[in-house]
C-alpha cells in the first residue's frame, strides 16, 4: 500500500495514507540512542531500496557524517563511515547500489556494490547559504539523478567507463547531459516521464514598495532540453503561512508507482496527482463546457472511470433545453440517445410538453430502429394542426411504414373538407395514396394539380393503363413530354387508342401524328391523308416535307385535301409527280411569294431551277433582293448581277451586297482553312510514309529471290553476299537482278514497274 513516512523535529516518525490519517508512530531515536546529538543525525535518512519493517538490513544517516548501518550475521548493527569534513548533509537518495548525498560543498554519489565513491557535482551559486537553500535530490531511473540547487538544474547520467580506461578510476563515472537555469528558487525536484515536475519558492517585488515578499509556492510540469526548459504547466498552491517560509521549509516527495506528489510545507502537507481524462471532464462540466466534455468522454471512453458518455450527453440536452436552444438539444438526442428506443420516447413527450414538438421532429429514428407508431403519428397530428407546409415535408422525408398511413390518409382527408382547393395537402394525400399502392387515386389528384411527378409516378408504377381515357388531360399539361411517353410505350397505349382519344382536339392530335411521322413514316401511315389537313390547318411549313417523305398518299387525293385550303394546290401535286419547273413557275407567278420559291429551289437543288428563278426575277425588284439575300451559298451571285438592268432600283441593295460580300468572306476562310488542314495531313502523311520506308525490313530463311527462287539467304552465312530488297517487299540476290533494272545508279523492281505497281504493293498482296 501507499504511505507517506513523515519524520518531526523530536525524532519521531509518523506513517500517513495517502488520505493523510496516521496508521502508525514510532521513534527511530531509539535505535541510535548510544549516539550523541542523535536528533541531529536522524534529521536526514536514506532507507535502503528494499527496507521493509521485518527486513531492515541498512540504511543510511547523514549529519556532519555519512554514515551506512549494516547487520552482521549476529544481528548486531556494524556502523561505516562514507563520508565527513564537508559540512552538514542536508539530503541522501538511494537508488539500486547508487546512494547520492548533498553537503555544503556539492553533491556525491557512492556506489556501495564496489565501495567507490564516482563523482562530485560542485554547487553553482556559492553566495546562496545552503542551509536556507538546499539541495533536490532525485533518481528518475537506476542510473539518472536530478540535482536542484538555487535555480539550477543538472540531469546527470551514471555510465560504465570502458576498462582500457579504469587503471586507478572508477567503473563509473557521470555525464551532465542537461543544465539550465530556471525563474524561481527550487525547493524539490521529481520524474514524471520524460519530464519533470518541480516545486518553487517564488520572491517577487511588490508594486508600491522596492522590497521582495514571500508568493505562493509554484508547482510546475517541465520539459528540459541540453540547455533549457520548456514549462508545459504551472499551478500555485495554497499553504497555510506561505508569507512566512523559506525555501527551506518546502519538500516534495513522489510515488512512483501512483505518480502521486507529496508538497510538504510546515503547516500543511499537499497530495498532487496527474489530471486524468475524468478531472478534465470535471472540469468542463463546472465551466458548463458540455459540447467539449462530450468530445472528450468520446474520445476516451475506454479510460473514463468515473463519467458515463450517455449521461454527459443527456447533461448537455437538458442544458440545450433550459438555454431555449430546442434546435440544437433536438439535433444532439441523435448522438447521444443513439439505439436506446425508452430514452428517445422520453425525450419526445418532454418536447411535447414544453411544445417543441417540431424541433426533435427532424432527428427521430427512421431507419431499422424505430419508435412506436403512435409517436410518429402524434408528431404528423400536431404539424397538420399547425404547419401544412411542415407536414408535407415528413410525409416526403419519413418511410410510410413508420406510422398508420389510413390513420393519416383520414386526417388529411378531413381537413380537406374545409379547404379542399389547398394544394400542399392535395400533393401529399397523392404521395400518402401512393405509399399505400392507390396509385389511381394519386394520379388523378396530381393530373388535378398539373403536377410535375405525374410522368414518373405513371413510368415508376406501370399505369398506363390507367391514363388511356386521361391522354387529352396529359396533353394539356405537357405536350411534349406526353407525346414523348405516348410513342416511347405504344406497346401498353395502341396508336388507334390515342387516335381516338385525340379525335375532338385536333391541334393535340397533330402534333402526337407529326412526332410519330418523324420516328418512323409508316407506323401511322393510315392517318396521312388526314395529315394533310392539319398540317395545312396548324403547321405549314411542314406541309411540303410531309408530302414529299409520305408515300402512302395517292396524288388525287392530296389534291382534293389542298383545295379546301389552297387556291391551286397544283404545285405540290406536281413537285410530287418531278415537274420541279412547272412547280416552282407556279409558285413565281400564282403565288408570288419568293421565300417559298427559294426554299423550294434550295430543296431540290436543281441548277435549272436557279436559272428559271432568276431569270423570273430580273425584272422585279423584290424578288432579286430576296435572292441577293439568299443565293450567295447555292449559286454564283455574280450571274445574278450580271444581269442586272443599269439603273434599276432595288430595295435594300446596299445590305444585300454586303451580305454577299461576307459570304464570300466566309467561303474564302474556309478554303483556306481547309488548305492549311489538307496541307497539313498530306505532310504528316508523307513523314509517316518516309518513316515507313525507312524501317528495316525482316530478311529470313522462308524468303525467297523472286528471279532464281532460291532461298534468300545462303546456307553458309560466313560467306559474303548481297542482297536487294525493294520497298515493295520484293528481293533478289543482287547477282539475279536483271539490268534493265538499273538507270542512272537507281535500281527499280522490275516485277512492279511491269505491272505499273507503285512501291508497297507487295505489302498489300501479302495482307491478302
Amino acid at each position: 500500500c501507499t504511505f507517506l513516512a513523515l519524520g518531526t523535529h523530536f525524532g519521531k516518525v509518523f506513517l500517513l495514507d495517502i488520505q493523510g490519517n496516521v496508521t502508525q508512530k514510532f521513534e527511530i531515536v531509539s535505535i541510535l540512542k548510544s549516539k550523541q546529538d542523535s536528533y541531529r543525525l536522524l534529521s536526514v535518512v536514506a532507507l535502503h531500496p528494499q527496507f521493509t519493517r521485518s527486513n531492515y538490513k541498512q540504511f543510511v544517516t547523514g549529519g556532519n557524517k555519512l554514515l551506512l548501518y549494516e547487520k552482521n550475521w549476529l544481528n548486531r548493527w556494524k556502523t561505516s563511515l562514507l563520508h565527513e569534513g564537508e559540512g552538514t548533509i542536508t539530503n541522501i537518495q538511494w537508488r539500486a547500489n547508487l546512494i547520492a548525498w548533498a553537503n555544503n560543498v556539492g553533491v556525491k554519489i557512492y556506489d556501495i556494490s564496489t565501495k567507490q565513491r564516482i563523482t562530485n557535482v560542485l554547487r553553482d551559486n556559492v553566495s546562496l547559504r545552503p542551509d536556507m537553500y538546499p539541495c533536490s535530490l532525485c533518481w528518475k531511473d537506476n542510473t539518472t539523478l536530478i540535482v536542484g540547487w538555487g535555480t539550477s538544474i543538472k540531469i546527470c547520467v551514471v555510465k560504465e567507463r570502458n576498462p582500457t580506461e579504469m587503471r586507478d578510476l572508477p567503473s563509473r563515472y557521470v555525464e551532465i547531459v542537461s543544465a539550465f537555469d530556471t525563474e524561481f528558487f527550487i525547493s524539490g525536484l521529481a520524474p514524471l516521464a520524460d519530464q519533470l515536475v518541480t516545486l518553487y519558492f517564488v520572491k517577487e517585488n511588490s508594486e508600491q514598495m522596492d522590497e521582495e515578499f514571500r508568493a505562493r509556492p509554484r508547482l510546475d510540469i517541465i520539459q528540459p532540453l541540453p540547455e533549457s526548459c520548456e514549462e508545459i504547466s504551472s499551478d500555485a498552491l495554497t499553504v497555510r503561512n506561505f508569507q512566512d517560509n523559506e525555501c527551506r521549509d518546502y519538500r516534495l516527495e513522489h510515488s512512483e508507482g501512483e505518480s502521486l506528489f507529496y508538497i510538504i510545507s510546515p503547516k500543511d502537507i499537499v497530495v498532487a496527482k496527474e489530471r486524468d481524462q475524468d478531472d478534465h471532464i470535471d472540469w468542463l462540466l463546472e465551466k458548463k463546457k458540455y459540447e467539449e466534455a462530450l468530445m472528450a468522454a468520446e474520445i476516451s471512453f475506454k479510460n473514463i472511470k468515473r463519467h458515463d458518455v450517455q449521461k454527459i450527453g443527456m447533461a448537455y440536452i437538458n442544458h440545450l433545453v433550459e438555454k431555449g436552444d430546442y434546435d440544437s438539444a433536438a439535433r444532439k438526442c441523435q448522438k447521444v440517445l443513439g439505439k436506446n428506443m425508452e430514452l428517445w420516447e422520453n425525450e419526445v413527450y418532454r418536447f411535447k410538453t414544453i411544445g417543441q414538438l417540431k424541433a426533435i421532429s427532424q432527428y427521430l429514428p427512421r431507419g431499422d430502429l424505430r419508435l412506436r407508431p403512435a409517436i410518429y403519428e402524434m408528431i404528423l397530428h400536431e404539424f397538420l394542426k399547425t404547419d401544412y407546409e411542415g407536414f408535407a415535408m415528413l410525409i416526403r422525408q419519413w418511410p410510410g411504414e413508420l406510422y398508420n398511413n389510413l390513420a393519416i390518409v383520414q386526417a388529411v382527408s378531413d381537413h380537406l373538407k374545409r379547404d379542399p382547393t389547398n394544394s400542399t395537402l392535395l400533393t401529399t394525400l397523392a404521395e400518402l395514396y401512393t405509399y399505400d399502392q392507390r396509385y389511381d387515386k394519386a394520379l388523378e389528384i396530381y393530373l388535378k394539380l398539373r403536377h410535375k411527378d405525374v410522368y414518373q409516378l405513371i413510368h415508376k408504377h406501370n399505369l398506363f393503363s390507367s391514363i388511356e381515357d386521361k391522354i387529352v388531360l396529359l396533353m394539356d399539361f405537357d405536350k411534349e413530354k406526353a407525346v414523348d411517353m405516348l410513342l416511347d410505350n405504344e406497346d401498353k397505349i395502341s396508336v388507334n387508342r390515342v387516335v381516338e382519344e385525340l379525335a375532338d382536339r385536333p391541334e393535340l392530335l397533330h402534333v402526337y401524328l407529326h412526332k410519330l411521322f418523324k420516328r418512323d413514316h409508316h407506323k401511322g401511315q393510315k392517318y396521312h391523308e388526314r395529315q394533310i389537313g392539319l398540317y395545312a390547318e396548324y403547321d405549314r411549313p411542314n406541309l411540303l416535307p410531309f408530302l414529299r417523305d409520305s408515300t402512302h398518299c395517292p396524288l388525287e387525293k392530296v389534291g382534293l385535301v389542298l383545295s379546301r385550303f389552297f387556291k391551286r394546290p397544283e404545285f405540290w401535286k406536281l413537285s410530287r409527280m418531278g415537274n420541279c419547273r412547272r412547280a416552282l413557275q407556279m409558285i413565281m407567278e400564282e403565288l408570288g411569294d419568293v421565300d417559298k420559291a427559294i426554299e423550294f429551289a434550295k430543296e431540290q437543288d436543281d441548277a435549272e431551277l436557279w436559272e428559271d428563278l432568276i431569270s423570273y426575277s430580273i425584272d422585279k425588284p423584290p424578288f432579286i433582293t430576296g435572292l441577293l439575300n439568299n443565293i450567295g451559298t447555292h449559286v454564283d451571285p455574280i450571274l445574278l448581277i450580271h444581269r442586272i438592268k443599269e439603273g434599276m432600283e432595288i430595295p435594300n441593295l446596299r445590305d444585300s451586297l454586303v451580305k454577299i460580300l461576307q459570304d464570300y468572306n466566309l467561303q474564302i476562310l474556309l478554303r483556306e482553312g481547309c488548305k492549311k488542314i489538307l496541307v497539313a495531313d498530306s505532310l504528316s502523311l508523307l513523314q509517316k510514309m518516309h518513316r515507313t520506308q525507312m524501317r528495316g525490313v525482316r530478311v529470313d530463311e522462308e524468303n525467297i529471290c523472286e528471279s532464281c527462287h532460291a532461298t534468300i539467304l545462303p546456307s553458309d552465312m560466313a560467306k559474303p553476299f548481297n542482297v536487294v530488297v525493294f520497298h515493295c517487299r520484293h528481293m533478289f540476290h543482287k547477282e539475279c537482278l536483271p539490268s534493265p533494272g538499273t538507270l542512272h545508279g537507281v535500281q527499280f523492281c522490275n516485277i512492279c514497274s511491269a505491272k505499273r505497281r507503285g512501291p508497297g504493293s507487295g505489302i498489300l498482296e501479302m495482307k491478302k
